[in-house]
């Protein structure tokens, strides 16, 4: 029942519109339901080409969104006003990529070090030396380092190193949507959840995350394959890229151990192991204290944007990054027993993408800073664990919501009127944000404990497409002992 994403659509390709009410009821003001004797198309446009299409015009529609602060380089109120920031533009030149300086290795101290993973530094160092390659960037070196961002050059300058970063990001954008397409080869258009997505034009600019979505993707894709050792590869280097794809590999674990395939996950982690000590390694041995910069700034920070515990500092109640690690730390480990109890004891064994989603969503829920942008992280996850377009949209409704929120409370445009008044409206917004995050977890546990709810178990000729090595596998008899018991 297979096809690759290249292949067009498969023989049973499930539509939308036969599983999906929103959409069938939407269909109906076109051309309606897809029939029972419909043909699956031959034409040029298959489904994955479609995604890689409708993921270009969203892509497009974020960077108009962007456009006003590309317009103005980066200055003025913009950025929160018109709700076009992005990380992108001032980094170049407050990290010395006007200048190119090498993340890590610089030892000339004009500039902050990189206080990301090592692979995202070099994947922004990368478009900053294409920029000053375009751009023929000026010689700043004898003008102080903090007046290096406010050179008209540079300043300029910034805005063609955010359109060559939007660039690669937009290259990771359809890699994500194309390895999507593949996971479930049944269900290619589910990968439209991230293609057609909201947050993916909103978000997807004002960071580098695209970047570790695409490692994810694709080794998901890997592992649907049975591929354990490059789906290991592709998650150690995303986690040289951003810590979350590291992960995946407790949920791996968890129905490697149902089913009795740890010597893939063992095949996948030595994989992971390997990839990131290879990009880490080199810059440790060179710089030990700048590759610590990432760890040392998180563990120092406090409680930051969008999380519950940014919101007691703004109440008056501020709590050391010291508490905030270790609740956070032990809420966090506490979801991970509970993920791995449910997936070692739910009555049907769990589909994977349903397992990691619970898993990178609770680190999320409890983390010190959950970042605008951070919603793609969980973007392809929740089109694998739940594909229905009702509960998706309900959730990014309130990504939404945030994304809008965020930029007018640092623009003072949620103050209340009278000076010390506290900004109210955004902790709403927070707390809404994070009930619905926790709101689509409940609904991925309910159809963990009542497997006939899960649209992608529904039609019961699929068991875990994404599930590789333990797809239509049968557990291991100790599980089944103990569901006896129970």
């Amino acid at each position: 029942m297979g096809g690759s994403p290249r292949s067009g659509q498969p023989a049973n390709v499930v539509s939308p519109t036969e599983q999906d009410q929103l959409v069938r009821a939407i269909s109906a003001g076109v051309s309606g339901p897809v029939g029972s004797h419909a043909r699956p198309s031959a034409g040029w446009w298959t489904p994955v080409r479609v995604l890689l299409a409708v993921t270009t015009i969203v892509f497009a529609l974020g960077m108009i969104q962007k456009s006003p602060c590309v317009q103005d380089d980066w200055l003025g109120p913009k950025p929160f006003t018109h709700l076009c920031y992005s990380d992108i533009g001032y980094l170049y030149a407050d990290r010395g990529f006007a200048e190119n300086k090498v993340p890590y290795l610089d030892d000339s101290g004009r500039y902050p070090v990189m206080e990301y993973p090592v692979l995202t530094g070099f994947f922004a160092y990368g478009a900053g030396l294409v920029t000053n390659w375009l751009v023929d960037a000026p010689d700043v070196s004898l003008l102080p380092a903090d007046q290096v961002p406010s050179d008209p050059t540079v300043q300029s300058d910034s805005s063609v190193y955010f359109a060559v970063t939007v660039t690669a990001l937009f290259l990771c954008a359809l890699l994500a949507v194309w390895a999507m397409a593949g996971i479930h080869a049944r269900r290619p258009w589910d990968a439209m959840f991230l293609a057609a997505a909201p947050a993916l034009a909103l978000a997807g600019t004002i960071n580098w995350d695209l970047f570790a979505v695409a490692f994810v993707t694709t080794a998901l894709l890997a592992w649907s394959r049975s591929r354990p050792l490059v789906c290991g590869v592709l998650l150690g280097l995303g986690a040289a890229a951003k810590l979350y794809p590291l992960f995946i590999l407790g949920p791996l674990l968890v129905l490697c151990l149902r089913t009795r395939r740890t010597r893939a996950w063992l095949v996948c982690a030595v994989g992971a192991g390997a990839a990131w000590l290879t990009v880490n390694a080199p810059i440790y041995l060179q710089a030990p204290e700048a590759w610590a910069s990432f760890w040392k700034f998180n563990a120092n920070r406090g409680g930051d944007y969008g999380s519950f515990w940014y919101v007691l500092s703004l109440a008056g109640h501020p709590v050391s990054p010291h508490v905030i690690n270790l609740v956070t730390l032990g809420a966090f480990a506490a979801a991970c027993v509970a993920v791995a109890a449910l997936g070692l004891f739910a009555r049907r064994r769990p589909r994977l993408p349903q397992l990691v989603f619970l898993v990178v969503a609770s680190f999320l829920l409890v983390n010190k800073v959950y970042s605008p942008q951070y919603v793609l992280w969980l973007l392809p996850l929740a089109a694998l664990a739940r594909p229905r377009w009702r509960d998706v949209l309900i959730w990014q409704s309130f990504e939404v919501l945030y994304f809008v929120g965020i930029w007018m409370h640092l623009g003072g445009m949620l103050q209340p009127a009278g000076e010390g008044v506290p900004d109210r409206l955004y902790w709403l917004i927070v707390f809404l944000r994070l009930g619905a995050t926790a709101w689509f977890m409940g609904m991925v546990v309910r159809d963990i404990l009542r497997p006939w709810h899960d649209p992608v178990r529904q039609d019961g000729l699929d068991d875990d497409p994404a599930g590789g090595v333990f797809d239509e596998t049968e557990d291991a008899p100790w599980v089944d002992r103990v569901l006896a018991r129970t």
